[in-house]
């Protein structure tokens, strides 16, 4: 006996799991994509408040430290792009623009408005860091940046880019262990 073609549901589960399935895996690989970035930036984030404790002390060894967060971002994220960078200040207060003199009221820095020269390098700066760990008391800022591959092409289907960029910073003091490096001395410059 013979059942017509039209009223045959044999194979109904089938092309519901077909039209189905692709939403389901999209919608998995999505989630283990964004379950894995923040796997890596808590990675981060912890190997970045780790080497910041380490730094502050007298003995502290940047190269090493900076070695240690890297192996520890490329343990989860094996061909990540890993980039330590370092600033330093006298204190907390001068984390900031120089200050400047607004001569035309437009509230940002033009070029001959005088300013007050932080860092002693002669130019108005947005961010006046010297680069380094500095010294005894001097207050530095660790910034990391990782770069990696995602794991899944989905990211591509709603307009993001192949390449995940994570970033983790902190501010700490380093310990009074020697006298503090004698701040540069701060200059009204107009040039």
């Amino acid at each position: 006996m013979t059942r017509p073609l039209a009223s045959d549901e044999r194979g109904a589960t089938l092309v519901e799991f077909a039209i189905l399935l692709p939403v389901l895996l999209g919608l998995l690989m999505g989630l283990m994509d964004l379950c894995y970035q923040a796997y890596v930036q808590a990675v981060l984030e912890g190997a970045v408040q780790k080497a910041a404790r380490d730094s502050t002390i007298e003995a502290a060894n940047t190269t090493t430290i900076d070695n240690r967060v890297i192996a520890a971002v490329r343990q989860v994220a094996g061909k990540a792009t890993v980039t330590p960078s370092r600033l330093f200040y006298s204190s907390f207060s001068v984390i900031k623009p120089e200050d400047f003199v607004d001569g035309n009221g437009n509230n940002k820095y033009d070029f001959g408005e005088c300013f007050t020269d932080i860092n002693g390098n002669g130019q108005w700066d947005m961010d006046p860091g010297r680069a380094g760990q500095g010294g005894a008391s001097d207050v530095t800022i660790y910034k990391v940046t990782a770069t990696y591959t995602r794991l899944f092409p989905v990211a591509r289907m709603i307009g993001l880019g192949n390449q995940v960029v994570l970033t983790a910073a902190t501010r700490f003091k380093n310990q009074p262990y020697g006298t503090q490096s004698i701040p540069m001395p701060q200059k009204i410059s107009c040039s």
